[in-house]
Formats: structure tokens, sequence, C-alpha cells
């Protein structure tokens, strides 16, 4: 999939005091961006600092092009109990946003909801926490000078385990145990409040900003697993409905095809996550909504230091084959029959940057083959692979029940923390 989604994606940020759109009739216009995950790192660099420089780009984008809100789908901080320097950070960006436009923000399955939406109600009228199951289809409405009208519904990650009871019918049983049940009620909630609004001369425009997996999404190596009963997906056609879905949790920036009349896409990360995001595009989305239309145009966030694998023996890459990447942040792979001696003290002498550094010799012993374990991984498969190596057999449906219950248990516990 194009990371791109096929759309225009601009050489450089806009300069500060330029708008695009100063000589036309301006449409109603968002900036959608998410997955910040303020307070991670990156094989252990701290990247606190050049999280900030993307809000300062943010916050000049806004200016600069005159944003009437500003949507952040989720994943806001990277754990849910986030380090003091990262909550400074958000506080000082929603106050300098909020000098410019509206900030919707929801929480993403890395937040805690409840602590991303302490102190909502005492919230600033142009910074507006949606991180409850109430409130979901209260949109928040913007209005324009010419008096047109925006909706946003901001829907917080929704753990099945957690809302199922909530979302259902008022004394049915609970929704299925699944993503896309809760997800489908969710969004049932947001398309009453829209039908039941009053008709008028003008159509609101509306938007959904939503943190979850949506088929067609395509994942990286990132993003935390969110299986609950082996099933991490939603169908597309579930989030439709309303003009503009702007999805979280991928990491990649993408289109995903939806129902007819809406649009829907994911901002990705303003940042990369894991080597298999280098090739991504990191950008914000700005989005113009007009009374028949939709369009989207992605704007680059600032690259810190990009992202490349190296590899090959280890005389090439001291040499003219790793002269392109002396300044990128480097998984560098040597590929010497024999170990090097001091091979990391002359890796990083050359790489300064160097986050990973492996030997891998051509063959490895006896044909294993070697299978890397991320983030995206299902856990409980990895589990099973764990039981296979120490007994010779993989898990039987009894057992496999019982790694998967275990894992979504702790699994729970970590998000209610």
């Amino acid at each position: 999939m194009d990371p791109a989604g096929g759309e225009n994606v601009r050489p450089r940020p806009v300069p500060a005091g330029v708008s695009a759109a100063a000589d036309t009739v301006r449409d109603m216009r968002i900036l959608h961006t998410s997955d910040w995950h303020l307070g991670r790192s990156l094989h252990g660099v701290d990247l606190l600092d050049h999280q900030a420089a993307y809000l300062d780009h943010l916050v000049d984008v806004v200016r600069s092009e005159a944003v009437d809100a500003v949507v952040v789908a989720g994943d806001v901080y990277d754990r849910a109990i986030p380090p003091v320097e990262a909550v400074t950070l958000l506080s000082e960006t929603l106050a300098r946003l909020a000098g410019s436009t509206t900030v919707v923000l929801t929480s993403g399955n890395h937040d805690s909801a409840t602590r991303l939406g302490f102190g909502a109600a005492l919230m600033r009228e142009r910074v507006q926490l949606r991180t409850r199951v109430a409130s979901l289809a209260r949109p928040v409405e913007v209005v324009d000078d010419e008096g047109r009208a925006l909706l946003v519904y901001g829907l917080p990650y929704l753990d099945p385990d957690s809302v199922r009871t909530e979302l259902a019918e008022p004394g049915a049983a609970p929704l299925a145990r699944s993503h896309e049940a809760v997800t489908a009620a969710a969004m049932a909630r947001v398309r009453a409040d829209l039908a039941a609004r009053p008709a008028g001369s003008v159509r609101p425009r509306s938007v959904v900003a939503a943190h979850a997996f949506v088929v067609g999404g395509v994942a990286s190596e990132s993003e935390r697993d969110i299986r609950v009963g082996g099933v991490d997906h939603v169908a597309s056609h579930v989030l439709g409905g309303v003009d503009y879905v702007a999805l979280g949790h991928l990491h990649g920036p993408q289109v995903v095809t939806g129902p007819a009349g809406t649009t829907m896409r994911y901002s990705g990360s303003p940042l990369a996550y894991s080597f298999s995001e280098q090739r991504h595009t990191k950008s914000s989305v700005l989005v113009d909504l007009s009374s028949d239309e939709v369009r989207t145009e992605l704007v680059p966030a600032p690259v810190p230091r990009r992202l490349a694998d190296v590899t090959g023996e280890l005389a090439d890459l001291l040499g003219a084959a790793g002269e392109p990447h002396v300044g990128d942040w480097v998984r560098v792979v040597v590929t010497d029959e024999r170990r090097p001696d001091d091979l990391y003290a002359r890796v990083r002498a050359r790489f300064p940057h160097a986050l990973v550094v492996q030997h891998r010799p051509p063959q490895t012993s006896q044909g294993t083959v070697l299978r890397a374990v991320t983030a995206a991984a299902d856990p409980v498969e990895v589990a099973c692979d764990f039981v296979a190596h120490v007994s010779g057999a993989r898990p039987d449906a009894d057992e496999l029940a019982v790694l998967r219950a275990a894992y979504e248990h702790a699994a729970a516990a970590e998000r209610s923390a």
C-alpha cells in the first residue's frame, strides 16, 4: 500500500504566516494527528526532545493554515503512567494550540483514559477531551465565522472487556466480546445523534476520531497488540455514516477504503518508533470538508534523524558502503563468517548513532531459521512457540485457551493501571 494513500505530499512544511488557501473561499478545515506516544524511547534513545519539535511544528501548521480544529486520535502518551516531562509537554502544547484553534483529543490503548481525562471538566472551552463512553455521542461543535458547523465525535479506545456492558442497550445482555461489536454500538449512538439534529439549510460536516485496527490497514512492528478473543480488527463499514473518520493506532499514514460517502484514513505516528517504519512518510493530515466532498493532504513532519538498515561485512561497512548512513539511526548487521574482534566498539566508532548491532554469519547453525519477536507479534502465538520449543509439541486446544486467558488477564490489568 502506498503510505501516502495516493495523495499530494508537501515537499516542506508551510512557512509561518502563509496560508495555502489565502485566496480561495475556505472550507471547514481540521488537522488530523495521532499516536504521539509522548515519553517513548527508541532502542534506549529518549525521543522527548524530538516529540517536542514535532509539536512545535504542529502549532506552526495550525497557525499558518487557519485550522478550525485539531483532532488527536489517541495514544497521546506511550504508557498509562507517563513521565512528568511528557505530562508537562502535553500541557504546554494544549495551551499553545488553544490560542489558535479547538483541540479534540481522545484516549488510545496506550493511554489511561482516567488519567488522560482527569480535569476534563476544568479544561478551557477550546480543549475538549473525550475519554469516556458516556460522552462519545456528544460532539464538539465548531462553528466558523460564516456560521458553518463541524461536529467532531471523539471515540476513546473501546476495550471490549471494559465497555461491552456499558454500550449494550438498557436491560440487554452485554455485547459480543469483540472490537467490532463495541465499535458498532458506539457508531450507532453517533448516527442517532446526527439523525436527531434539526435539518438546516446547510448540513453540518461530521468527523469521528477512532482508535482501532480497521480491516485494510497495514501494521508495523511497534503497535501494541489489542487482540481480544484472538481478534483485533474492525470492518470499515462499521464506521460509516459520517464525512471523515480520523483513525489512530496504526503508525503508517494510509487510506482505508470505507463505505460510500465516508473518507477514512490513518494519520500515522509523527515519529518512527521501530525500524519497520523507516519508509513511512511521517505526517499530519490537513482535511478540508466542503458541503459535498472531503479533500486530504499530507503535511510531512520534521525528521530528527533517518532510520536505516546497514548489512554487510565489517570491512565494507567501515568503508564506502557505510558512508551514506554515518548520521542515521542504524541497525547494523555484520555478516562476516567469524565475529570480528571489538565488533560493537568498531561499529559505534563508525556509526555513532547505531541503535542495534548484530553479528549474523551467512549460514546459521544447523540451518535454524530465526524469527524476530516484535510488538506486532501475537503474544499468545509467541507463548505457543516457546511451549513447542521446550516440550516438543505445540499446546492443544485446552492449553491454548489457558494461555490466551492468562495473556488477556495480564493485558487488562495493565490497561487499568
